[in-house]
């Protein structure tokens, strides 16, 4: 009698697992790509005038250095730099929202403490040869954590003065390297 339950267990057990795992297809509206999408990988990118994508490369992660980044990796002839630097996250906002519940409810309530934010560059060259040219994406990525040491936030930074800030430094770096200043 004991060994029969165990085989229905061990049998409903594989079934489940079978079963759940059989599916393979990705939902439709998963690679869908609507406006936006367009307008904010356009807001990501900026295409230069060179051939030379070493040179954007180490433009780009000199950069991010100066903007307080440090390289987390970096391949060259796959153009791509992943940078990151890590900030308080603590907001005056909510330590007074803590200490408002903690006084009213007796509850406790956890603060944002620490967020990393991330870069990363990809480049790809485009053109053909003579008029060849560089086309660099960016995207930052931000990842707050709170007191307990949880993720509180994983989101996309898309300000799009940030990123015209960003491809203004990279223009300007780029000139000053190739006017050897």
């Amino acid at each position: 009698m004991r060994h029969r339950k165990t085989f229905h267990f061990v049998a409903l057990l594989s079934l489940i697992v079978f079963g759940t795992g059989c599916q393979t297809t990705i939902p439709e509206e998963a690679l869908k790509m609507d406006g936006t999408t367009l307008e904010f990988r356009k807001m990501q990118s900026r295409r230069f005038d060179t051939a030379d994508e070493t040179k954007v490369i180490v433009a780009a992660a000199g950069l991010l250095q100066d903007l307080g980044f440090n390289i987390d990796e970096s391949e060259t002839k796959l153009g791509l730099v992943v940078g990151s630097k890590a900030r308080t996250a603590v907001e005056g906002g909510q330590v007074v929202a803590k200490v408002l519940i903690a006084a009213i409810f007796q509850a406790s309530m956890a603060i944002e403490k620490e967020q990393r934010i991330r870069a990363s560059i990809v480049t790809k060259k485009i053109g053909d040869v003579g008029k060849e040219q560089i086309v660099v994406r960016v995207t930052f990525q931000r990842i707050v954590w709170d007191e307990n040491n949880e993720i509180s936030r994983l989101e996309a930074l898309v300000d799009p003065k940030q990123f015209q800030e960003f491809f203004a430094a990279l223009s300007k770096a780029l000139f000053l390297n190739a006017n050897d200043i």
